[in-house]
């Protein structure tokens, strides 16, 4: 279960910082049409890659991956709000951080024992 864990983190991590950190911090088109799509400035795009690179840092991170999935939830939380007020598709652009959150999350009760014992399944 923990190296399952760990394989499923790292590939969550990996994920992020080539599917948004990166575009984002290089100002790619890639991340500037959804950004536009709904509604940020153009401005807060390195910011946002930003606080996505530390979230996902904390998470990788034994003693700090709580904190990390904690706020990389509240994170996702936003953009699933942004896709859903701009009316975007609702199983591929606005549940994905669903889907994402889920994946985080599932990896960390897989390599964690203390988060097993706070959220056991029975």
């Amino acid at each position: 279960m923990i190296i399952a864990g760990w394989i499923l983190s790292a590939l969550l991590v990996l994920f992020i910082l080539g599917a948004s950190v990166a575009p984002k911090l290089m100002g790619m088109n890639a991340a500037i049409e959804p950004l536009t799509v709904v509604g940020w400035p153009i401005k807060y795009m390195v910011l946002i890659g930003c606080i996505e690179l530390t979230c996902m840092v904390l998470f990788a991170i034994p003693r700090t991956a709580l904190l990390g999935a904690i706020l990389m939830t509240g994170l996702l939380g936003g953009a699933l709000a942004a896709n859903l007020r701009v009316d975007n598709p609702l199983y591929s652009h606005t549940l994905f951080s669903v889907y994402f959150g889920i994946a985080m999350w599932g990896a960390l009760w897989l390599r964690d024992p203390r988060i097993r014992e706070l959220f056991p399944l029975s």
